[in-house]
């Protein structure tokens, strides 16, 4: 294997989400691909891609990045990396990878993963993911370890204070369960002081976690409660190997959202369970490992571009 086909780029904004995306699904081709070496860079400004087209050159320090190993295969997520993307891409040579919708037509890149709750059309260069990509791993479980991640107020969501404490309260009953509760940035003081007058947990707020605390907690867990407006970290503990409830929450408009049907889709085929006054709080695993960054990876790897 040579130089070319053993490099990856990574473009990346200036969001850390975004860049998660991109670093799960280069830790799933590194895995797979002896010798993968993955270079990060950000993106450039308009004057600098301009400069590009005009010279047909790169910057010097992306002159000397390549020299150390041209790449065959260029991955980005953000409408603010599709220029960049496009253009070093055309004059590099090399694939083009977007872990998202884009802003601009899909036919312009070699190939976008897109989460199916964005509806995604049908082409040879689109591939549909069960949400967004992330580089979550399952460590080895600690036998009734369970984590629970409280969000708060969003764009999609509102926020009842009392019916979350009311599932909170029929979750922890459970003494087979030693449960860690963490809550978020967007999580009202309100919401934590009361959290932290509940019984049977070890409760962490948000600004007492280190960065990767989240993850660690998760790759240890057997089971995760996620209250419904965080998403992300709902299909972040699926792909750490947790068995997934969801706390309801309720949404700011009638109409399900995008991320809703997402979810939805989840709980239809068997992925996660949703609380349920009725029924005891039991969460079980689903029966086939969820992971998108390693499933869509040797996708890639299928189509020979490394």
């Amino acid at each position: 294997m040579d130089n070319a086909v053993s490099v990856v780029w990574i473009i990346r904004d200036a969001k850390p989400g975004h860049y998660s995306q991109c670093e799960g699904l280069s830790n799933a081709l590194v895995e797979r691909v002896p010798g993968l070496r993955v270079e990060t860079l950000d993106r450039l400004g308009p004057t600098q891609l301009l400069k590009i087209l005009l010279t047909r050159n790169l910057p010097p320090e992306l002159e000397s990045l390549r020299d150390r190993g041209a790449p065959r295969l260029l991955i980005a997520a953000g409408h603010a990396t599709h220029f960049t993307l496009l253009v070093l891409g055309w004059l590099i040579r090399a694939k083009t990878l977007l872990l998202m919708k884009p802003s601009l037509p899909c036919r312009l890149f070699d190939l976008c993963l897109i989460p199916v709750h964005d509806q995604p059309a049908e082409a040879d260069n689109i591939i549909g993911t069960q949400g967004a990509l992330n580089p979550m791993r399952s460590g080895i479980k600690k036998s009734g370890q369970g984590v629970i991640l409280i969000g708060g107020p969003s764009k999609h969501h509102d926020w009842d204070e009392q019916g979350l404490l009311q599932q909170l309260e029929k979750i922890t009953q459970s003494p087979e369960v030693y449960w860690t509760l963490t809550t978020s940035r967007r999580t009202p003081a309100s919401t934590q002081n009361r959290i932290s007058e509940l019984r049977n947990i070890d409760f962490i707020p948000f600004e007492s976690t280190a960065p990767g605390w989240v993850a660690q907690q998760l790759a240890a867990a057997e089971y995760a409660w996620v209250t419904e407006d965080s998403v992300s970290m709902i299909y972040e503990a699926l792909t750490a190997g947790c068995a997934v409830g969801i706390i309801k929450v309720p949404g700011s408009t009638d109409k399900p959202n995008r991320l809703v049907r997402g979810l939805n889709a989840l709980v239809q085929q068997g992925q996660v369970s949703v609380y349920s006054d009725e029924k005891d709080p039991d969460l079980q695993r689903p029966a086939e490992v969820f992971n998108e960054a390693q499933r869509c990876a040797q996708l890639v790897i299928d189509r020979g571009w490394l």
